[in-house]
Order: structure tokens, then C-alpha cells, then sequence
């Protein structure tokens, strides 16, 4: 099991281990999107980068970057990831729309 953190929203979820962070979210009614994002985002196929999160404890447990997280997130640190792309396995803690 997943404890899942929503820093922005003061908001925990539990998921059991393998979930896609974006579906979560999304289920919980967690708000991936800025304003542009809502209209253009890409419905989780990692080709519009407008889910990034920043991952702020237990990156260890989640999937490696895919290739397009690697292209949209080149100049992002490496604790940012796209929401649809990434897959948890453990206890973590993220912030919603990054700066």
C-alpha cells in the first residue's frame, strides 16, 4: 500500500502499490492542472508535460523517468515528474503545479 501526499492540497490518499499518479489524482478530485493545462493537456499520453509535479519525499519509490519525461522535463530538476507517467510504489509526497 501507497500513502500518497498532497502537499498544495493537505490532502493524503491510500492506493494500493502500482497506481498511476495521475489516475489517482484525478479520482480524488486533486487538481493536476494550471489554467492552459485543463484546455490542452494531452489525457495522459506524456506528450504535453502540463501534469508536471515535484515529488518532495520517497522518489525512490516511484518508476524510473520514462523517455518522455526525459524530453519534457530536460530542464526540470530531477525531482519533477509527469503525473501520467509515473507509477507509485510506496510512500510519497508531492506538490501539485510546481513553479
Amino acid at each position: 500500500m501507497a500513502n500518497i501526499k498532497f502537499s498544495n492540497e493537505d490532502k493524503e490518499i491510500i492506493a494500493m502499490d502500482g497506481v498511476n499518479l495521475r489516475l489517482k489524482a484525478m479520482e480524488h478530485g486533486i487538481d493536476l492542472y494550471k489554467f492552459m493545462g485543463k484546455l490542452t493537456n494531452c489525457n495522459g499520453y506524456g506528450q504535453c508535460g502540463t501534469c508536471q509535479v515535484e515529488i518532495l519525499e520517497g522518489a525512490e519509490h516511484l518508476s524510473p523517468r520514462t523517455e518522455s519525461e526525459e524530453r519534457k522535463l530536460k530542464r526540470k530538476p530531477n525531482s519533477y515528474r509527469l503525473a501520467c507517467q509515473t507509477v507509485v510504489n510506496g510512500n510519497i509526497t508531492v506538490r501539485t503545479k510546481p513553479q
